[in-house]
């Protein structure tokens, strides 16, 4: 739940240039949580879809329609404070230095600077992706991490070391001292590898009739890519089920859809297009997390691979 809260934080920040604290920011988080289920809840109806009514029955329908509703006027209402904001005469809202997502999305649509006119209700999905897409799959990212370095203490040491001996006595980690975390980095990409946020990536559509390794696939047809299959392919990785950063420290196999071994954030124009900040976001919150606090597991409690890491199951003690 700290992290969730922790990842909502840098949202808001990053997309509204602020943070909302008691009250409204409270209901924001209870919001996206429940969108997160949502989202992580198998509607049988988008499969087979005469069964679409058991939506209604198990009351899914109604949840996600009261989710909808909450999100879409809490967005309206931070889009109009930024639209008063400029009507007020604030000059720091074009200024780089102070500009949120919100603000630039509402530049781009003021000065029409992508070459067709941009809606109200794309800025509101495009808002909406920024937390629906980054603040799930990153806390969850996170999560895996601190559960695979609990399970392998002397990688937690190697990584901590890393972080301590980069940072020195400063009092947290910046993101000029990233530049310098290699393994930190090769953590991370071993999480992403071990445990894809997203298994099966967004959906494709075929565009044109086409044979795949014997296989025809007509054109219109939806296809979905086990990218958490591919991650675990032996024929491309040494003991894929294994924790080992070092495979990546003399690696140039990358996350940005080059490398078909390895792509968590999908590849091509439908690739992720925020993967960037995502990677930034969970490198300095492990990076902080390591750096000020030691992990270890609750007595009693063994670092096995069966059970071991399910949300709930564990809470480490910090020292």
């Amino acid at each position: 739940m700290l992290q969730v809260v922790h990842m909502v934080n840098i949202g808001d920040r990053v997309a509204f240039g602020k943070r909302y604290r008691e009250g409204k920011g409270n209901k924001f988080q209870e919001v996206l949580l429940e969108f997160g289920e949502l989202l992580a809840t198998i509607c049988i109806g988008d499969y087979i879809p005469w069964l679409d009514w058991l939506g209604k029955v198990n009351g899914f329908n109604k949840r996600a329609e009261k989710c909808a509703k909450y999100l879409d006027e809490f967005i309206e209402e931070v889009i109009d404070e930024h639209i008063n904001r400029r009507s007020d005469g604030d000059v720091s809202v074009d200024s780089e230095d102070h500009n949120d997502f919100v603000d630039v999305l509402l530049s781009v649509q003021k000065t029409n600077a992508i070459g067709f006119p941009i809606e109200r209700t794309s800025i509101k999905a495009l808002i909406l992706d920024m937390f629906a897409a980054g603040t799930d799959t990153t806390y969850t990212v996170l999560e895996w991490a601190l559960t695979e370095l609990l399970r392998h203490q002397t990688v937690m040491h190697k990584l901590q070391d890393e972080v301590r001996t980069v940072v020195g006595n400063k009092t947290h980690v910046t993101e000029e001292d990233l530049v310098n975390m290699n393994y930190l980095k090769a953590v991370i990409k071993e999480t992403l590898r071990l445990h894809v946020p997203i298994p099966l990536l967004v959906p494709r559509k075929c565009m044109e009739d086409i044979k795949l390794d014997g296989y025809d696939i007509a054109a219109g047809t939806n296809v979905i890519i086990n990218a958490w299959a591919i991650a675990r392919d032996p024929s491309s990785w040494d003991e894929p089920l294994e924790f080992k950063p070092e495979r990546f420290l003399n690696s140039s196999i990358d996350f940005k859809g080059f490398d078909f071994e390895l792509i968590p954030f999908g590849a091509g124009r439908r690739g992720c297009p925020g993967f960037l900040f995502a990677i930034a976001v969970n490198e300095l919150v492990l990076a902080n997390l390591v750096y000020h606090f030691d992990w270890k597991l609750p007595d009693g409690v063994a670092a096995s691979r069966e059970g071991f890491g399910r949300v709930g199951d564990w809470w480490p003690c910090l020292s």
